[in-house]
């Protein structure tokens, strides 16, 4: 009996307390609202294309406990912004309660279809307002997002909703094969990539068989995740870019990268696929691209005994790739002012043999995102199937001359050989980290000394490249670069930049530079 009865005291004298309280009786808000922001900036999207999420935080820094009449978009259901407030999705709410010295989220995104207006420029300068409460006690924030026009390719949908996938020769055989890859090839009116508008594409977009797709200068090419370039038998890449007036700017220059523009992915290794230049394609040529964000730059497969080179690529950019910068497959490859870095794998991997000639290029990988186990440049010539059978081709050649091969671990070069094929490679006037320690191959292919594999190389001194961290991969004269004046004459007459060589050129791509600048 005492038991129950002093618990029906305690629940009398909790009913009574609560009834007393007044902490949840919400005074209307007097517009003494503050925020974390004045304006949102949701950065730069793509039209059609949703843009990352982006919050603002509403503070009642009173001592009551406050409702918030209305909070919504000055535009209302109009609005191509989209809210979220305290949890609930819409366009416009009622009655918002926040409590004293408390504070909410509310999270914005959009999605805007910019042929809805005029554009200038194909870009749209699109703005709205959160609006809190009405009449004096009317509080705002404004909300602006840049919106680009742009070419989207993208994979057809059968009446199942099935994506298309891709089918060409994948073996060779003369006959086509249906392939998992969701993709389409060009048609003939898309083969001529422009300036006029940013490409976005999505799945693989093929070079079907005799075809070329030139892209030229000042074009910018966006991939969405697990997207990419694909250039099939007999079919052509021609990348067309060119240096501008000032260089710095990067005008005429062709980017490929992911479709996200937000500041936050500007760095982010792995949004997209890959070029992939497959076996039987011809004579592909990159000039003054940069390629970033990948999985794999570029991926180039077979064809090492073909007329003209797999690929040249001369005067171009590849990094942040999640994998490798340039993955060779017993294919041809020459590159000239060439700068990789940060690679999860090898910036240069040259695998099953080959035929490999790079001259002032800077192959660094200053990787920081996880463990990687390959070296900034490797070689070999067999691959290991799934049986464990091991299958060799020959390294006909493998040419490094004014090249810098550097990074943030050791070794950063590694040669895997075969007996059974042949190994031919040459360092020429290259500066090179393999600092010797327990964790470093050994073996004839490693005899510095040996003058037919490596001559006048340079071992284990920082190249001091301006701000790896940040790819910028210039060597600097002011602090006295051990890569300034040690080049041969490999007749290179213009670096990266088109900045002029002098007869004792400096290594890598970039002449050397005052890094004060």
């Amino acid at each position: 009996m005492k038991r129950f009865l002093s618990f029906a005291i305690t629940i009398c004298v909790l009913i009574l307390w609560s009834s007393c309280r007044k902490d949840f009786e919400f005074e209307p808000s007097t517009g003494n609202l503050q925020f974390s922001k004045d304006t949102v900036y949701l950065d730069t999207v793509f039209t059609s294309i949703g843009s990352s999420t982006y919050n603002l935080k509403v503070y009642n820094r009173s001592d009551n406990d406050i409702v918030i009449p209305t909070v919504r978009l000055g535009q209302g259901q109009a609005s191509n912004y989209r809210l979220n407030v305290d949890g609930m999705a819409g366009k416009e709410f009622q009655n918002i309660e926040l409590l004293a010295k408390d504070s909410m989220f509310i999270f914005i995104e959009t999605t805007f279809d910019i042929q809805t207006v005029v554009a200038a420029d194909n870009q749209f300068l699109y703005t709205d307002a959160i609006e809190f409460d009405s009449g004096s006690n009317l509080q705002k924030v404004e909300l602006v997002t840049l919106v680009k026009d742009a070419v989207f390719i993208y994979p057809n949908r059968n009446s199942e909703g099935v994506i298309e996938t891709l089918t060409f020769d994948v073996d060779g055989d003369g006959t086509d094969d249906e392939t998992t890859l969701q993709g389409r090839f060009l048609e003939d009116d898309e083969l001529t990539f422009t300036n006029e508008k940013p490409y976005v594409i999505y799945g693989y977009a093929a070079v079907d068989a005799g075809e070329t797709l030139t892209i030229e200068a000042g074009a910018r090419v966006h991939f969405h995740a697990n997207s990419g370039l694909l250039v099939t038998n007999n079919a052509s890449l021609k990348v067309e870019g060119a240096i501008s007036n000032n260089p710095e700017l990067m005008e005429n220059e062709v980017i490929f990268e992911g479709d996200r523009l937000e500041p936050l992915f500007s760095d982010i290794p792995g949004q997209w696929g890959t070029i992939w230049l497959y076996s039987g394609s011809v004579d592909n040529q990159i000039n003054h691209a940069t390629i970033k964000n990948a999985t794999v730059g570029i991926l180039a497969e077979n064809d090492q005994g073909a007329p003209l080179d797999k690929l040249t690529i001369t005067n171009s950019q590849i990094y942040n790739s999640s994998n490798f910068g340039i993955l060779g497959r017993a294919t041809s490859i020459t590159a000239t002012n060439v700068v990789i870095n940060k690679a999860g794998q090898s910036s240069f991997a040259g695998t099953y043999g080959g035929k490999y000639n790079f001259t002032h290029c800077t192959i660094a990988n200053y990787w920081t995102s996880s463990f990687r186990q390959f070296p900034a440049l490797f070689l070999n010539n067999f691959i290991i199937d799934e049986n464990n059978a091991i299958f060799t081709n020959d390294l006909t050649e493998a040419n490094f001359n004014n090249c810098i091969i550097y990074g943030n671990d050791n070794p950063e070069f590694m040669l895997e050989e075969d007996d059974h094929a042949a190994f031919n490679f040459k360092f020429a006037n290259c500066l090179m980290r393999f600092q010797n320690t327990n964790n470093v191959p050994t073996g004839p292919n490693y005899d510095f000394t040996n003058t037919t594999l490596y001559e006048e190389v340079i071992l284990n001194q920082d190249p001091k490249f301006k701000d790896s961290s940040n790819n910028k991969m210039m060597i600097c004269s002011d602090e006295d670069s051990p890569a300034i004046g040690r080049g041969g004459d490999f007749m290179v007459t213009t670096d990266i930049l088109g900045n002029t060589r002098t007869s004792m050129p400096d290594l890598g791509a970039y002449n050397g530079s005052n890094c004060e600048d």
